[in-house]
């Protein structure tokens, strides 16, 4: 193995590397947010950014919107 094959093979450990991180915060990201912001449902947009995650990366923006998003409260409880 010459010097360049050894600096392929790290660049190719760090790129695996990296992308498995990027995949674990992507993941992650939705229900800490949910949780950081009190959401009602925080255990549900934790899930969500995982399944989504798993299934395609499609609906995960859904999920990080939806992080962001609390149930308005009802008009009766509000008026209290």
């Amino acid at each position: 193995m010459s010097a360049l094959d050894i600096f392929a093979w790290i660049v190719l450990l760090v790129l695996a590397v990296s992308t498995l991180g990027v995949i674990c915060i992507a993941g992650w990201l939705p229900g800490h947010i949910a949780h950081e912001r009190g959401h009602p449902w925080a255990q549900a947009v934790t899930v969500a950014g995982w399944v989504t995650l798993f299934l395609g990366f499609v609906l995960w923006p859904v999920a990080l919107i939806w992080a962001y998003v609390d149930v308005p409260a009802r008009r009766q409880e509000a008026a209290r």
